[in-house]
């Protein structure tokens, strides 16, 4: 089958891979009449179809077969199984994205025909409203031009960054865990407004603007996180006396033990081991 250039097969269209159909959309970089999307289960290849008016399969070999990119979107438990449907479909002329968290691209190439690029991608989950950030690496076939394919088409979900493999666990420990992260810092923050009075709505709303609007000026006014931070801090004001109390709780240590946690148990997925 020939290879269509503008065609994008999304296999299994879940929460990241609707929003990359939306953002595709919605972008106008491709029209619904450029997508096939495959699920699992009627119902939701229905719900696709009526949402955004592309093709809707529950074939994932033919949602593939002739798509210039490939992504690769179901759970990592998921994945031999959609390789086994898929493998005899793909050729070297398509391009493979796989967005399954620690999956080595070897692992992938492995039930792939020899030579077809394969690119890995390590996307958030603020993906889902346009504001996530995806670490990205080539396997072992994949050319720039192949990278440059899958980068266009998550920037759609927001940023994107290029690092090779070996600093992929790196990438989830910190940005594809990093929401956990941010989520717990502003549940104790909640809590603590409540501690103070404030009622849950107030607090909530205080909170959750504050990560917003401090995320915004570190991006889009490119300021450092200790200039921020000494922005805000003034001598023997109210900020450094609660810096020095979260200094001394060892805040700034287990945040670096945590995410050096991450990214010893992603590369103990990546190797298959799931126990414990």
């Amino acid at each position: 089958m020939a290879v269509d250039e503008r065609r994008i097969a999304v296999l299994g269209a879940g929460k990241i891979g609707e929003a990359l159909v939306s953002g595709l959309l919605s972008s106008g970089w491709r029209d619904p009449s450029d997508i096939v999307v495959s699920s699992r289960r009627a119902e939701r290849v229905a719900e696709l179809a009526a949402r955004h008016d592309v093709v809707a399969t529950l074939s994932n070999a033919e949602a593939a077969a002739g798509a210039a990119l490939v992504v690769i979107a179901v759970k990592p438990q998921d994945i031999a199984a959609l390789l086994g449907e898929i493998g005899p479909v793909i050729t070297d002329e398509q391009t493979v994205l796989s967005v399954a968290a620690a999956i080595p691209t070897a692992r992938i190439e492995s039930f792939l025909a020899p030579g077809v690029p394969v690119v890995r991608a390590m996307p958030n989950t603020p993906s889902v409203v346009h504001e996530g950030v995806a670490g990205l690496c080539a396997g072992a076939h994949a050319g720039d031009a192949h990278v440059t394919l899958a980068e266009e088409a998550l920037a759609h979900l927001g940023a994107v960054v290029r690092v090779p493999e070996k600093l992929m666990d790196a990438v989830t420990a910190v940005s594809g865990s990093g929401p956990a992260y941010f989520a717990l810092l502003a549940e104790a923050m909640i809590e603590a407004g409540l501690l103070l009075g404030l009622s849950r709505e107030i607090s909530t709303q205080l909170v959750v603007q504050t990560m917003l609007g401090t995320a915004k000026q570190m991006r889009d006014r490119k300021m450092h996180p200790v200039e921020l931070r000494e922005m805000v801090t003034s001598p023997g004001g109210t900020t450094i006396a609660a810096i020095r109390e979260l200094e001394i709780a060892g805040v700034r240590a287990a945040f670096l033990n945590a995410i050096q946690a991450a990214m010893v148990r992603s590369r103990e997925l990546a190797a298959g081991d799931a126990s414990s």
